[in-house]
C-alpha cells in the first residue's frame, strides 16, 4: 500500500484544535525564532491501537529545544476495522509518518534551517527525525521489520529512530491512540 488513503489532515493539541499544516508550520518556526541558537529536534511519528470496530491512528509532530521545551501536536486517523497483522499496521503507522514528513518540502526545511544557520558557531543545530514504534530487540515482534522501516525512513531524507529513541511514536502518540 503505498499511498495511504488520503484524508484532510487536522492538527490539535491540548491549547488549539482544528490547525491546517499552514498554522502547524508557522508554529514550528516561531517556536524555533524564541530560541534561535537553540539545540532543534523535529520529531514525526506514528502510533495505533486496535479498537473493536476500527484501529485509531495518530501522528504526532514534536518540535524539541533540548533543554528548552517542546512545541507539539497530533492528527489522527480512523481505519474503519480491526487491523490484527502487526505488518499491516505498522505499515500504515510508517505510511502516515511518511505522509507528514513530505509536508515538510525542501523549501519549508530550508526555513527552518534558516532559522538558525546564523547560529551556527554558537553551537545552534536542526535535525529532522522519523521515529518509527518497533524495536530490534530479540523478543520484540517487531524486529523483523526493522530493516524495512529504517530504509523507508533514510530514504525520505530523516533520521530513523526506533524503540527506545522513538518517543514520538512510542509516547506521544500513543497517550492520544487510547
Amino acid at each position: 500500500m503505498k499511498n495511504p488513503p488520503a484524508y484532510h489532515h487536522s492538527f490539535q493539541n491540548l491549547q488549539e484544535n482544528d490547525l491546517g499544516f499552514e498554522q502547524v508550520f508557522e508554529r514550528i518556526v516561531s517556536f524555533m525564532k524564541g530560541d534561535p541558537k537553540g539545540n532543534f529536534r523535529l520529531m514525526v511519528g506514528t502510533d495505533s491501537q486496535v479498537h473493536k470496530t476500527h484501529t485509531l491512528f495518530i501522528t504526532g509532530i514534536v518540535i524539541q529545544n533540548k533543554g528548552n521545551g517542546v512545541w507539539a501536536c497530533i492528527t489522527k486517523m480512523k481505519f474503519p476495522r480491526k487491523m490484527t497483522h502487526l505488518h499491516e499496521r505498522i505499515s500504515l503507522e510508517l505510511s502516515l509518518t511518511e505522509e507528514v514528513v513530505s509536508m515538510f518540502t525542501e523549501e519549508r526545511k530550508n526555513e527552518l534551517i534558516a532559522v538558525v544557520l546564523p547560529h551556527l558557531y554558537q553551537g545552534a543545530t536542526f535535525t529532522m527525525e522519523g521515529h518509527i514504534d518497533i524495536g530490534a530487540g530479540k523478543r520484540n515482534k517487531t524486529s523483523e521489520f526493522v530493516k524495512e522501516m529504517v530504509t523507508r525512513m533514510e530514504s525520505m531524507g530523516v533520521e530513523p529512530k526506533i524503540k527506545p529513541n522513538a518517543f514520538v511514536a512510542s509516547s506521544y502518540a500513543n497517550r492520544y491512540t487510547k
